[in-house]
């Protein structure tokens, strides 16, 4: 079997929230076919499973050209992850920093088996773009989410799979401010209302009260900053974006 090649596909790492979706329509301004995937790891925050749905229903709404292009999207059972992680994104463990500087939300090994997955999903459907929201600039110090890591993963992928694939990160260079107004200036102000009505972020699942910038605890490493870059959005403070 030879690895086939697709310059006009793209498969989006989608989890249902604010970077994630907006990547989706990141994707689908650039690519004529644009494909999603999602990971059931056994996280606590489940609930962004699924509001998948319905936000990839209110994306193919909000533009006839992204209907269009708007292709499968994949669910992929990786509950062996949330089986082998002791974290407070896997367990009702009380979110706290650890000793070797990052936070216990941290899933070692995370972002690697997702992309590595999407690969060989990628490869399977012919797309040779893998888009994810992994950002260094406004983060919670996560290792897998570094700049780094994704060209060495890049590279491995090239080399392991023999094929052209590319890892590309919209998100890595801005922060949440940023992130809101790029999803403005991808769909204007609904697909900004979109993401904060209809997205999920919070680590905890909370889904109760919509605050200005959306659903969550307000109180969880995510949700402060989705609250504080929307702050700054609306400040329209999101220069350097």
């Amino acid at each position: 079997m030879t690895a086939s090649s697709n310059h006009g596909g793209a498969l989006v790492l989608f989890s249902g929230g604010q970077d994630s979706t907006t990547c989706v329509a990141w994707a689908l301004q650039r690519y004529a076919r644009v494909e999603t995937v999602g990971f059931d790891y056994g996280q606590r925050h489940a609930i962004e499973l699924t509001v998948r749905p319905q936000v990839l229903a209110g994306l193919r709404a909000l533009n006839e050209g992204w209907d269009t292009r708007l292709g499968a999207d994949h669910m992929i059972d990786l509950a062996v992850l949330g089986q082998i992680s002791d974290t407070a994104l896997t367990s009702d463990a009380e979110i706290a920093m650890q000793a070797n500087g990052l936070p216990n939300t941290f899933v070692p090994g995370r972002n690697l088996l997702f992309l590595t997955l999407a690969a060989a999903l990628a490869y399977r459907r012919g797309l040779d773009v893998l888009v994810g929201g992994m950002c260094e600039t406004d983060y919670s110090g996560y290792p897998d989410c570094r700049e780094e890591t994704m060209r060495a993963m890049e590279t491995a992928l090239k080399l392991g799979m023999a094929s052209g694939i590319a890892i590309e990160t919209p998100l890595m260079w801005l922060d949440k401010g940023q992130t809101w107004a790029l999803a403005e200036s991808l769909g204007g102000a609904s697909l900004v209302e979109l993401v904060r009505t209809q997205t999920h972020t919070c680590y905890l699942g909370e889904r109760g009260a919509l605050h200005d910038w959306g659903y969550g605890c307000g109180q969880c490493p995510a949700c402060e900053l989705r609250a504080r870059g929307y702050g700054a959005y609306r400040a329209g403070d999101t220069a350097g974006g």
